[in-house]
């Protein structure tokens, strides 16, 4: 367990994670996103970044303060220490705090820890109950040496392949979608870790990496070849298995129009004043209806064209059926506000004080904290050299 003593960034309820450290020598988004969910959970995070900081401090615009946006929606919740690896007082005090961890965090290149003596075989050494996280791009095999940025996984899984329209060039999602996915995964990963230590005593190293996060989460698509011996390619905003499921034509712009059974069409339908169509064999059922998708869509259309988003969006989802408008982020904010998720929280007090997106799970009774706002680089470095140079308790 962790050391008694170390600092403790929690001064409110005691959060799930608490009593555990972890120490962060993660950088970029994958880890720092993991990381930052266990600290909101309780656990006290130490970011150990290098005396240039993590690069992420360099990503803008967007900024707040002179301080990118992107990194403050990751690192909430955690005590910076800049350490030099290649200077040996400061590579001694990271195999300290790594000997006082609960967990370990890195996403270095494979193998790249081990000349600091912060590998898992070295760390585990002096700390054999640690879990040890290593996130990589490609794994720790045949292709460790390559970098893992999240637009090459992209391309490398297939991800882009399917992204964009079916005539048109492949696209890059909006967002670092593997990253955060492995991230999440990391996370699964040393909770799960810590259960099987908090049963047998064990500590253990788990590795997850960004390519096999991806093919994990293209889901029904790598299914489609793996299980299927189907390669699946661009469908623009179709669906593959599903029709309608996909933006819509109305009178005043789009709206996404969702038909995930029979019953839901046959709904559908009846707000369209179109009661026939269900019971035309051409569309009965779902595989009928995506594979006469091209005959179907502008009989849907046709009557959609006659109504407005705000009209349709009320009207279906009154009677079940799915749907809703294209938002931009400052409207799916808005919604989320309206629907009462209280999406956004300040984290800190004062000029300190950071807004910053909510914690996604709720708990009963152990609420999530939302206290030290992202430190500047090495702001909490003078006291926690001082603790990890103090004798252990």
């Amino acid at each position: 367990m962790a050391d008694e003593t170390a600092p403790s960034g929690s001064s409110g309820p005691h959060g799930p994670l608490h009593g555990l450290l972890v120490a962060d020598f993660s950088r970029i988004l994958a880890g720092p996103y993991a990381t930052m969910l266990l600290a909101d959970m309780g656990a006290e995070v130490i970011k150990v970044e290098s005396p240039k900081g993590d690069d992420t401090r360099t990503w803008l615009p967007p900024v707040r303060d002179e301080v990118s946006t992107y990194y403050l929606a990751i690192n909430r919740n955690k005590r910076s220490l800049a350490l030099d690896l290649k200077d040996e007082t400061d590579a001694a005090l990271a195999r300290e705090l790594a000997a006082r961890a609960d967990v370990v965090i890195e996403n270095f290149k494979p193998g790249g820890l081990a000349q600091f003596g912060l590998d898992y075989a070295s760390v585990r050494d002096g700390n054999p109950g640690v879990i040890y996280a290593s996130i990589s791009g490609f794994g720790s095999r045949a292709d460790a040496a390559l970098p893992g940025y999240d637009l090459m996984v992209q391309a490398i899984s297939g991800l882009m392949s399917l992204t964009g329209d079916p005539d048109g060039p492949p696209y890059r999602a909006g967002i670092s979608v593997f990253d955060v996915m492995t991230g999440l995964h990391a996370a699964i990963g040393i909770l799960a870790a810590l259960h099987h230590r908090d049963s047998t005593g064990a500590g253990q190293q788990l590795e997850v990496n960004l390519l096999s996060s991806a093919l994990s989460g293209l889901v029904n698509h790598s299914s489609a070849y793996v299980a299927g011996g189907e390669t699946p390619h661009r469908m623009g905003n179709a669906h593959p298995s599903l029709f309608p499921y996909e933006p819509l034509p109305v009178a005043d712009g789009e709206l996404i129009v969702i038909a995930g059974n029979d019953g839901q069409f046959a709904r559908l339908c009846t707000v369209l004043g179109l009661p026939e169509l269900p019971e035309d064999p051409r569309f009965a059922h779902n595989q009928d209806r995506t594979a006469n998708r091209e005959v179907l869509r502008p009989l849907l259309v046709e009557r959609l064209m006659t109504r407005t988003k705000k009209d349709l969006f009320h009207a279906l989802l009154a009677v079940g059926v799915p749907c809703a408008p294209i938002n931009t982020i400052a409207e799916g904010v808005a919604f989320a506000e309206d629907a009462g998720l209280d999406p956004v929280v300040v984290v800190g007090e004062g000029d300190a004080a950071v807004p910053s997106v909510r914690h996604p799970i709720s708990f009963s009774v152990t609420p999530p904290r939302y206290e030290l706002p992202p430190p500047g680089l090495d702001e909490h470095g003078s006291h926690l050299r001082a603790w990890l140079s103090a004798p252990r308790h």
